[in-house]
């Protein structure tokens, strides 16, 4: 039998220099589609015909005809026009944007090792499981902006499909500042990440979350936190030593829910304080969700991204006796105990929640046994990349909690309109690059570490079976996912720039106005008498 990585493998001899030549590595594009960049197609022209297109506002009967990687029209009955087309009958079955994760780790430093995935087998992880785009995080160099940027360019020389970039924040000084000012205005990235956990290595303090705050305002740059209390994960942390617990559930047991909420809750407070938008990444627990909600009940501008793994699986694997189950489902904040999943789902349906990414983060269980004496050394991340497109379908769309156009939203439109590249991004209108997938929802799927397409030995979704299968993944158009197999080759991704000041921003300096004019200040007074 020959298994997808196999089929991988047997591939790419042929398609490396053909596909290499036309899409040299990193060409970097800004979103409103300079000169030249296009849709970055190889010259094929595709007629999806019978399918039912859904794009975040409606779904509708039509054709889609694409052209030089983007689409060229939207409409009912499109003619073949001649044989130079290729034609897929999509009948009975869903057109739909390719799925932007907005949070990714690939190539990745961390703990002592590297994530097992870097740029190509992500996405090749991607691609087979409907994801055209991801948004992984840059980490500094020493702190330094610009040498963490030219790392990840060299990271992403092997890219297979578009993405983009955050920045991550790691200490505070003027040089900092002024990086941030060159990272949005001459390399497209439009956010920037700070930790509130990871003491002693990534976390920053209140101080400095502050004046990073401000900075994002001032840049039309949105800040992103990841929000645990540090100072208070690392005496948990001793306490479960102390107490002789040193499997994987003293990861969990370590940093609770509350500490996720009364972070989530004071950097909230923090970006009302300077009047700026704040994204929450991973939002793990009832805690942090209803934080957001109440936020949003305020009009605050206040984006919660649950994780694919927080909103399906629960802690108890943490508890499993063989060290190596247990720690694959280490990741931060931790997967929570039952019930949290169902209410951050309905958080997710209901919109307080706005969008879904993974934090994949994956190593194999060589990796994480360095953490086999002491959770703390564990490596911190799960799998998602092929997985979330289809786990969303059958958790949220096939148990009728969210509709096929919120489906759309969800995985693919809200990332692309939050982070300023819609509708290049993120739809199926005329113009949008042709990242297109066709989902067939009577296909059953089953995953699991022997059929994925990550590097990692290990599947924190191993055996789970589900309905709503993608069969069919275009990027920029061309077939990269077809029928079972990988059309694709390293070198052929493209940088998408991502421009500041997105929709999140609309209002921000009339609402700093009418502040100012609320003050009734200074007051003018005479001078005291002596």
């Amino acid at each position: 039998m020959t298994t997808p990585s196999r089929r991988l493998l047997l591939l790419l001899p042929l398609l490396a220099v053909a596909v290499a030549a036309s899409h040299p590595a990193h060409e970097f594009c800004a979103a409103g589609g300079d000169a030249g960049c296009g849709g970055g197609g190889d010259g094929a022209r595709i007629l999806i015909k019978g399918g039912t297109v859904v794009n975040a506002h409606r779904a509708e009967e039509a054709d889609v005809y694409i052209e030089d990687g983007v689409v060229v029209a939207v409409r009912p009955n499109i003619p073949v026009g001649d044989d130079n087309v290729r034609v897929i009958d999509a009948t009975g079955k869903y057109v739909m944007p390719g799925g932007i994760d907005p949070h990714t780790h690939l190539a990745m430093e961390f703990m002592g090792t590297v994530t097992i995935d870097d740029f190509f087998s992500g996405h090749v992880a991607a691609l087979a499981g409907g994801t055209t785009m991801h948004i992984d995080f840059v980490i500094p160099v020493n702190g330094n902006l610009t040498a963490g940027l030219e790392s990840y360019k060299q990271k992403a020389a092997n890219a297979a499909m578009d993405y983009g970039f955050h920045m991550a924040i790691t200490k505070w000084n003027d040089e900092v500042a002024r990086e941030m000012e060159v990272m949005v205005k001459e390399h497209g990235i439009n956010s920037f990440k700070f930790f509130m956990a990871y003491k002693g290595s990534l976390m920053v303090t209140d101080d400095l979350l502050l004046q990073g705050l401000q900075k994002c305002k001032s840049l039309g740059a949105l800040a992103m936190v990841h929000a645990e209390n540090g100072d208070a994960v690392a005496e948990g942390q001793q306490q479960m030593i102390d107490l002789g617990i040193t499997g994987p559930e003293g990861h969990a047991l370590s940093r609770p829910p509350i500490l996720e909420g009364e972070a989530t809750a004071r950097a909230i407070r923090l970006a009302k304080f300077i009047n700026t938008p704040l994204y929450v990444v991973h939002v793990m627990s009832v805690d942090a969700m209803e934080e957001i909600a109440k936020a949003k009940r305020e009009g605050q501008r206040v984006i919660g991204e649950p994780v694919v793994s927080g909103l399906v699986l629960d802690d108890s694997w943490l508890w499993n006796p063989d060290f190596t189950i247990a720690s694959k489902y280490v990741m931060s904040p931790p997967i929570r105990e039952a019930g949290h999943s169902k209410a951050l789902q309905a958080a997710l349906s209901s919109g307080i929640l706005q969008l879904v990414g993974t934090d994949h983060c994956t190593f194999n269980s060589t990796q994480k046994a360095f953490g086999s004496d002491d959770f703390r050394k564990i490596p911190n991340g799960v799998n998602g990349l092929e997985e979330r497109m289809h786990i969303i379908w059958d958790s949220m769309v096939e148990t009728g909690k969210i509709s096929v156009t919120d489906y759309v939203r969800v995985t693919s439109t809200e990332c692309a309109k939050i982070f300023n590249i819609y509708p290049r991004k993120g739809a199926i209108l005329e113009g949008s690059d042709a990242d297109i997938i066709i989902l067939n929802p009577e296909r059953s799927f089953v995953m699991g570490a022997h059929t994925h397409h990550s590097r990692s030995n290990t599947n924190v979704y191993e055996g789970r079976k589900g309905k709503g299968m993608v069969e069919v993944t275009i990027s920029r158009g061309r077939m990269v996912w077809e029928d079972g197999v990988l059309n694709i080759a390293p070198g052929s991704g493209r940088y998408v720039r991502m421009p500041p000041f997105g929709y999140i921003f609309d209002g921000i300096e009339k609402s700093d106005a009418a502040y100012r004019a609320s003050l009734r200040a200074p007051v003018q007074r005479g001078k005291a008498a002596a």
